[in-house]
């Protein structure tokens, strides 16, 4: 293998990390983020370029020779930031741990001695890597030294090999000091020739070739005004060209050789990446080819199990189901683990079904189970006759609650997290794609007792890490009983009046057909409505309406982009229309039929407890969570929602206005706190603290604004977003925000709070202590920024609003236990609760559901609760 050479800019990259990614810190303070993106530099570099040598070159101070020439070198940067500052020291003792030479020197650049090792190893027979984000090390490109220049980020770097250079430039890389000698650079403080930037420069070059040729040519010069220009600042140019060459003579005091890369110590590193907290790259060491970051599979005794036995099990186990799908109610179950003191234990499904004492162990409270995924657990076994309780941990939905960000699918992601081992991923074990094929029983055998044994060990850290969070109580009081109560839901399944579907179907093809015959007929001709291509000449060709947006393709026909162009003619509300009735169709009316159980005529949508990142839940094979309810036939889609039992009825319960009830109680904001109290109409209260106005002069128009800035609020109000929800400008948007904020101070200064606290601790909590960690909240990026800045204001709100109908639900199911009733809850939909039940115990449900859900938690304004109810979710409404 030739020898190869790879030098960094070290004070380039680190400036780039930092900028680079969100300010991050460790658990003792310490800003990390440009350590951290220069860590994943030097991993990227080992591993693609896997250099012989290697080093990492800095500036030794503010002050270099070229200040002599030019004391304004420089000038103007902006300090170092401190919290960079504070990283270099990190980053030296980064390259000390991986055995990294690095070298400054005074009086001279890290460009300098870039440019005289380059040279030297160029000479020695070196193929050569310079990595930086200044393009001034260009120069140095040839046949045997690229320079790599990182765009975006520091990971993504673009090559200037000599070709490149003339490609991008038309110029050889020995002309960039020239092209830099008339445009100059700002960053640098290097004055060029005023009013000349890079494509004068390029043409000038191209014509004469170097700075001085110029000079000696300055007649042959096109153009008056230019001519003049570089006749006023020939002495300009000439300095700018001195400044902009890397010396390739600095007096080093070592050699190529002194640059062997040797490799890491791994000891070093593993305690440095511990103590910076980089939990990642210490998962990751195992990629650059060290034995400290191997894949670890734990070497476990298992014994498969031909017969149950009572001896078997333990006061505490861990229990494993082997589901190949993701939809566990209709999926078989392939294998069952158990794991406890006395050992792991493979047991083959139809051993395990078949066996009554596994039955009884299942069915028995006081054997405790730590399970992953409580409730497909409960709903796989229910479905085969076998009751499971005594769940104690569900490692799945603990996981989830330490961090609702992370998309935790699997054992093997929720042991790699927990305790920094990795065991084989399904998708590894089992091969990726829709359909799997399941392996061999001696393997699989293996495979399962290893997750029940990974279960069992992680019982202890996981709930030491909910205590820490204090968390715990979030766990066993809410998401724990909330799972079991959902696999009943789950299992029990929502009955469709089929007939009642299928003629919806038939109704809305008749629709789509007559609004198609009208769109030809305004159109003047037939087309495909469903083809962008064809609809864009149309409406921007024929119709002559304005082009909002042009693609690649055409015309855009997106739906933004047709919603403006609504009022130009009638044809766009038929289009807007057309899809809108053509989704009812494909999704929600063929999609229900396709889901439907032909026997029961029942669906059994799951719901994704551990999904989304402020808490809510929502719902997969049905999606119920989305029907469109705005739209009259969206509507009608409830109607085939009915009882599963004869003369029954539906009965549907819903919060009012929860999430504003819930800012009203966290900001405690005197004007909202009193309008709730009073029961108020909060956005007429909101309407007459705006807009000065008593009770009575509030207009419908009022009323609808102070509506979409209350609930704005709720979602993370901005100008922007108000303008367009109300069609407005964005100065009057900012205007009618700041005097809702004036009107309602106590919102103000919950917002400024709710920002300031997860920039300290990097997270938002919900009044349950719900977590959602924000790590954008200290980005540089502006847009980054103020996204985690929505996301800490309201994630409080939505994630309560979330926490408080979960409580709900578990007080109904014990209501409905303790009153003996036979009701039951289908559906949680958002603020709603669906339930089904005879018409006898109607006059019940009017009195304990409401109850129930507005006792769910105590806020210093009252919960309100609407219900209805009829033969059919519709009527329910």
């Amino acid at each position: 293998m030739g020898k190869k050479l790879v030098l960094i800019d070290g004070n380039s990259i680190a400036y780039r990390a930092f900028f680079a990614l969100p300010l991050l810190n460790n658990d003792k303070g310490i800003h990390t983020n440009s350590v951290y993106g220069f860590t994943m530099m030097l991993n990227k570099i080992l591993e693609e370029e896997k250099p012989t040598h290697m080093l990492v070159a800095f500036d030794a101070g503010k002050t270099t020779f070229r200040h002599a020439s030019y004391k304004e070198y420089k000038g103007g940067r902006q300090k170092t930031p401190p919290e960079l500052s504070e990283q270099f020291p990190f980053i030296r003792e980064l390259l000390d741990h991986f055995g990294i030479s690095r070298y400054e020197l005074d009086n001279y650049e890290a460009d300098d001695i870039i440019g005289t090792l380059s040279l030297k190893a160029e000479k020695e027979g070196y193929d050569v890597r310079v990595i930086s984000g200044d393009k001034d090390l260009t120069q140095l490109s040839s046949p045997t030294i690229t320079v790599g220049i990182t765009r975006k980020g520091i990971t993504d770097i673009e090559d200037y090999t000599p070709e490149h250079i003339q490609e991008k430039y038309g110029i050889g890389p020995h002309q960039i000091i020239d092209m830099k000698g008339l445009m100059g650079d700002a960053s640098d403080n290097i004055p060029g020739i005023p009013g000349v930037g890079e494509k004068t420069a390029l043409k000038l070059l191209h014509q004469f070739g170097t700075v001085e040729k110029l000079l000696e040519s300055i007649d042959e010069v096109s153009g008056k005004k230019l001519k003049e220009k570089i006749k006023e600042h020939k002495e300009s140019a000439v300095l700018s060209k001195q400044l902009a060459t890397i010396t390739r003579e600095a007096p080093l005091e070592i050699t190529v050789d002194d640059t062997v890369y040797t490799g890491m110590d791994t000891g070093k590193v593993v305690s440095f990446y511990k103590d910076l907290g980089f939990q990642s790259l210490l998962e990751k060491l195992g990629d650059a080819g060290e034995p400290a970051a191997e894949m670890v599979q734990e070497d476990i005794a298992f014994e498969k199990v031909d017969e149950v036995t009572a001896s078997l099990f333990a006061d505490e186990n861990s229990l494993y189901i082997e589901i190949l799908e993701d939809n566990y109610y209709r999926a078989d179950i392939i294998g069952i683990s158990v794991s406890n003191d006395h050992g792991n234990f493979y047991i083959p499904t139809e051993t395990a079904l078949a066996s009554e004492e596994f039955k009884q162990w299942a069915g028995d409270e006081t054997k405790k189970k730590t399970v992953f995924d409580a409730k497909r657990a409960v709903v796989a076994l229910r479905r085969r006759g076998i009751e499971l309780q005594g769940i104690s941990l569900d490692i799945f939905l603990a996981s989830y609650i330490l961090n609702p960000s992370d998309s935790v699918e699997d054992v093997a992601a929720i042991t790699k997290s927990q305790r920094g081992t990795q065991l084989q991923p399904d998708d590894v074990f089992y091969g990726k794609g829709a359909k799997r094929s399941i392996p061999d029983e001696s393997q699989l055998s293996e495979h399962l007792a290893r997750k029940s044994q990974a279960i069992f060990s992680l019982k202890d850290p996981i709930i030491k890490s909910l205590e820490k969070n204090k968390q715990y109580q979030l766990f066993t009081e809410l998401e724990l009983p909330l799972a079991l109560i959902l696999a009943e839901m789950e299992i029990q399944g929502v009955k469709m009046d089929v007939g009642r579907l299928k003629e919806m179907g038939t109704e809305l093809t008749m629709r789509l057909k007559a609004i198609e015959e009208k769109i030809h007929q305004l159109a003047g001709e037939a087309f495909n409505i469903n083809s962008p291509k064809q609809l864009g000449v149309i409406l921007f060709e024929k119709l002559n309406l304005p082009a909002v947006k042009k693609t690649k393709t055409g015309y855009s026909t997106s739906a933004d982009v047709l919603e403006k162009l609504e009022s130009e003619h009638e044809m766009v509300r038929e289009i807007l229309h057309y899809r809108q009735l053509g989704k009812l169709q494909s999704t929600y009316i063929e999609g229900l039929l396709k889901v439907v159980d032909e026997k029961t005529c029942k669906v059994h949508t799951r719901f994704n407890q551990a999904l989304t990142a402020t808490g809510r839940l929502s719902s997969t094979d049905p999606n119920l969570q989305n029907i469109p309810i705005r739209l009259d036939e969206g509507r009608k889609i409830r109607q085939a929602f009915i009882p599963s039992e004869k003369d029954w009825i539906m009965f549907a319960a819903d919060y009012s206005q929860i999430e504003l009830r819930v800012l009203a109680h966290i900001a405690n904001d005197e004007g909202l706190v009193e309008a709730f109290r009073t029961d108020m109409d909060i956005h007429t209260k909101t309407a007459m603290d705006v807009f000065h106005v008593s009770k009575d002069e509030v207009t419908s128009n009022m009323r609808r604004h102070a509506k979409a800035v209350n609930f704005g609020i709720v979602y993370g109000i901005s100008d922007y977003g108000l303008s367009q929800s109300l069609s407005i400008t964005r100065k009057e948007a900012g205007q009618f925000i700041d005097q809702y904020l004036k009107s309602f101070p106590g919102v103000q200064d919950y917002m400024k709070e709710s920002i300031q606290e997860a920039k300290q601790k990097g997270y938002s909590t919900t009044l349950l202590q719900r977590r959602r960690y924000i790590p954008e909240i200290t980005s540089r990026n502006f847009n980054l920024r103020s996204f985690a800045e929505r996301t800490a204001m309201n994630t409080p709100i939505q994630g309560s609003a979330a926490d408080i109908i979960k409580l709900a639900m578990i007080n109904m199911s014990e209501r409905l236990k303790e009153e003996n009733l036979k009701a039951r809850l289908l559906l949680q939909v958002h603020d709603e609760l669906i339930f089904e039940a005879p018409p006898e115990e109607l006059e019940a449900l009017m009195k304990i559901v409401p109850e129930e859900m507005e006792r769910a938690i105590e806020l210093n304004v009252p919960l309100k609760v609407d219900y209805a109810y009829g033969p059919t979710w519709f009527d329910a409404k």
